[in-house]
């Protein structure tokens, strides 16, 4: 690999540096808003909103199911049709303002009965899905095209994804500020309108910041890789078909639904900070008001605790991924990261059931979080690579229907995560509007350490089995070392003999 890697570094660039975090920065107003929504709608609507919890668990799966036949559909109008402003960027310009409006009514709480409040939030949490989807297939389709080259595209795709971490941070620091100076803010003791003002001050700041980097991608970054729009001759394979028929692609897909569980790290670090661990003064002698403030308190430094955690493993991971993915074949790179996630989440449930001790899980939980950032980068990456075979088999480039698989895969595993933590809701017997109700607020050392425990494991034992599970399709991926090169070439061959041209 090392003298035709290093030709590959010296090859022509095509996407110039201050278009490179043009995209970059948009990658991280995506990554605000996105984080807005899937690490804290299942809190909101079960302990801040107090909707059923067999509701809210219908509502993530259904809408799911509707995903699955929404962000396909999206793909394929992009790789059908090409505008004067670009096969990709007018659907990024078209859906922010939608989607800005949607992500602030999420978490609009209106004095409505329960009933019309589940419609309500029925509407909004569907029509959101929709609208993202959107922009967001169009925006992760970018990076294939904007540079023709392996190694340029996956350099893209992996500052990308470390940017748009950096933004899934933006509302978690909110969480923290707004948690530790909104109660004194208020003076109320009431923690269930608190909860409501926190999440709205949140999703509108949150809106504001991340449509504005967000909207970059549309007015800095070029596309140069579009092959001319063509309709498939008679006895061609459709588009879903071309996709079905690609087997590395479907083992990455296989790759991703597998995963989900590492979703649990981020959407359940909330409702873990609720309901396994307190930290703070004891709360026998303070008044209603003091308890309130102590017990939200220790939930945003929990939620902190998970989040440092996710950052210096998760972000520090994706940082050496492109030194990684130029020295290494991706599929090594996920297997390893992926087995060694596995064992320190052994550790982390261990320590867990021992002692419930989050100062002892701490360095387990953050190598935990390695494979997370890994994997939100080489999915991409390796889905890319899966486009560039399909276009050298078929002579078709499907690239908005290849990130809508992508898209899916990431919205399914969220909806995975969040049924999973209503299942346990149900399943130990926890209720929400007990626990936080509008004239009292219970700790988490209220609850029975078998509950406790219980909650703890979806950040511990669900993502270690997840991890375990997403590596084994990797052994049976075969686009990497010669043979990914001996795709790349016959491509670049491909194009010149079809007089392709990309500057």
């Amino acid at each position: 690999m090392g003298k035709k890697e290093k030709v590959n570094q010296t090859a022509k660039k095509y996407i110039p540096k201050k278009e490179m975090y043009a995209f970059c920065v948009a990658a991280m107003g995506q990554g605000m808003i996105y984080a807005m929504m899937s690490s804290y709608i299942s809190d909101f609507y079960l302990n801040v909103l107090q909707l059923a919890p067999m509701f809210v668990l219908l509502l993530m799966l259904l809408a799911r199911v509707w995903d699955a036949i929404n962000d396909p559909l999206m793909g394929m109008i992009v790789d059908r049709h090409t505008t004067k402003k670009g096969k990709m960027k007018p659907y990024i310009l078209y859906a922010a303002v939608p989607i800005a409006v949607l992500t602030v009514l999420m978490y609009y709480a209106p004095d409505l009965d329960k009933k019309y409040l589940m419609v309500y939030a029925a509407v909004v949490y569907v029509a959101w899905g929709m609208i993202y989807t959107m922009a967001d297939v169009p925006f992760w389709s970018l990076p294939n095209v904007l540079t023709p080259d392996a190694a340029e595209r996956g350099s893209v795709i992996s500052l990308g994804r470390t940017f748009n971490g950096v933004g899934s941070a933006v509302p978690e620091v909110l969480f923290l500020v707004i948690g530790l100076t909104l109660p004194s803010i208020l003076g109320s003791s009431d923690g269930l309108e608190y909860n409501k003002i926190k999440y709205l001050i949140m999703a509108v700041i949150t809106v504001v910041i991340g449509m504005a980097l967000y909207l970059r991608s549309y007015f800095r970054v070029k596309e140069r890789v579009v092959l001319p729009d063509r309709k498939p001759q008679p006895g061609e394979p459709s588009q879903l078909s071309r996709i079905f028929r690609c087997r590395p692609l479907m083992l990455v897909i296989l790759m991703g639904v597998l995963s989900s569980g590492r979703y649990m790290v981020q959407a359940a670090a909330v409702h873990v900070a609720r309901y396994a661990f307190y930290i703070g003064p004891s709360l026998e002698n303070l008044s209603e008001s003091e308890r309130v403030a102590a017990i939200d308190a220790s939930v945003s430094t929990v939620k902190t605790i998970f989040q440092v955690c996710a950052i210096v493993g998760m972000f520090g991971a994706m940082l050496f991924m492109p030194l990684l993915m130029k020295k290494f074949d991706y599929k090594k790179i996920v297997i390893v990261t992926c087995l060694l996630g596995f064992a320190a989440s052994v550790f982390t449930t261990l320590i867990g059931w021992f002692t419930m001790n989050l100062y002892i899980c701490i360095p387990f939980i953050l190598i935990s979080c390695i494979p997370l950032g890994v994997l939100n980068v080489i999915s991409y990456a390796m889905i890319g690579d899966c486009l560039d075979y399909m276009e050298l088999k078929t002579g078709f480039r499907d690239n908005g229907l290849g990130s809508a698989c992508q898209g899916f895969v990431n919205k399914l595993g969220n909806a995975l995560a969040t049924s999973g933590i209503v299942l346990m809701y149900m399943f130990i017997g926890l209720e929400p509007d007990k626990m936080l109700s509008s004239t009292a607020v219970m700790a988490a050392t209220d609850l029975a350490a078998g509950q406790r425990f219980a909650m703890f494991s979806l950040v511990s034992v669900v993502p270690g089995v997840s991890l375990l599970l997403c590596a084994v399709p990797m052994f049976f991926y075969k686009i990497s070392g010669r043979e990914k090169e001996r795709i790349l070439k016959e491509l670049e061959q491909s194009r010149r003999e079809k007089g392709i041209v990309i500057e």
